[in-house]
């Protein structure tokens, strides 16, 4: 089941419209996903620093932890609370050495995401409420992406949440399953790439992630999934740049998408899509079975 959609901007006066006009898209879906729902943002970055999205319990004091890690490294930090979440920005030279911090002084805290643009949310709970919890209506950004779950194949958990991230400014939502995730889990762990759940989705962000290691571009990491990844899905990820779609050669999870002067859209229904903005004159259209779509800010 789940919901899908993702959102990227070509006409920069609708950014600060982002955040509003995914929720929208979200919470349409909550019928395909109702047990959790997340999201990524990809909005302004600051010159040399990076943000790490913080997940912890509703006591945690994160202001004490920023302090102390800025007292640490002897650096600027700040923090920005958002619900069970908080956003960590640092001086990114130095982002394996918070990282270490954080392991020590807080060893409780889960790391989302990191990355100089992304900041990455999820939570257990219908998604318009997910949403509300975390100002989704208020964030400002070019371009995200979003997922509303049914959890067929697992708990109802936070860490069973997309989106996920393995690679700095990249995660990955996903609808669909993957068959071949547990020997592919097994390789990519030997080649460093490191797991926090056993959910499928994340193993593909983790392909994608080492791909890139490599030196691919993401459209090649994507075509080289379709002979790799085993199953049937349809990914939608997001990169500090870019937004890019992937439907499995057999595409029997439903998709559509809507492409227009001021932005692309994707929703794994149409009516996910009905409330954007001149979607009256868009080009609408289904994305066709294993080929790479994929729009960069950059281009």
């Amino acid at each position: 089941m789940c919901g899908i959609v993702g959102l990227f901007l070509k006409n920069q006066r609708l950014r600060p419209e982002l955040g509003g006009l995914l929720g929208t898209m979200l919470t349409t879906l909550s019928e395909r996903g109702p047990d959790s729902a997340g999201f990524a943002v990809y909005g302004e970055a600051r010159p040399d620093r990076i943000k790490l999205t913080l997940r912890a319990g509703a006591d945690t004091d994160f202001d004490a932890i920023a302090a102390e890690i800025g007292s640490q490294l002897g650096e600027d930090v700040s923090i920005c609370r958002r619900d069970t979440h908080a956003v960590l920005s640092v001086p990114a030279a130095r982002a394996a050495e918070v990282r270490a911090e954080l392991g020590r002084i807080a060893p409780d805290i889960t790391i989302v995401g990191m990355g100089r643009r992304m900041e990455l949310y999820k939570e257990v709970g219908l998604p318009d409420e997910v949403a509300k919890r975390f100002a989704l209506a208020g964030m400002v950004g070019t371009h995200a992406i979003g997922h509303t779950r049914m959890a067929t194949e697992s708990a109802v958990t936070t860490d069973g949440a997309h989106p996920y991230s393995t690679g700095a400014d990249q995660c990955l939502v996903h609808n669909g399953s993957l068959s071949n995730h547990n020997a592919l889990r097994r390789e990519l762990q030997r080649d460093g790439i490191g797991f926090a759940t056993e959910n499928d989705t994340e193993v593909a962000a983790g392909y994608l992630t080492w791909r890139l290691r490599q030196g691919m571009h993401l459209g090649a990491a994507l075509e080289n999934a379709l002979e790799d990844l085993d199953g049937f899905y349809t990914f939608v990820v997001g990169t500090e740049s870019g937004f890019g779609v992937l439907r499995d050669p057999i595409a029997c999870k439903p998709a559509v998408m809507a492409e227009a002067g001021d932005y692309v859209a994707f929703g794994t229904e149409y009516r996910a899509l009905a409330d954007l903005p001149g979607i009256e004159h868009a080009r609408v259209f289904e994305p066709e079975p294993a080929k790479v779509y994929f729009w960069d800010l950059r281009q």
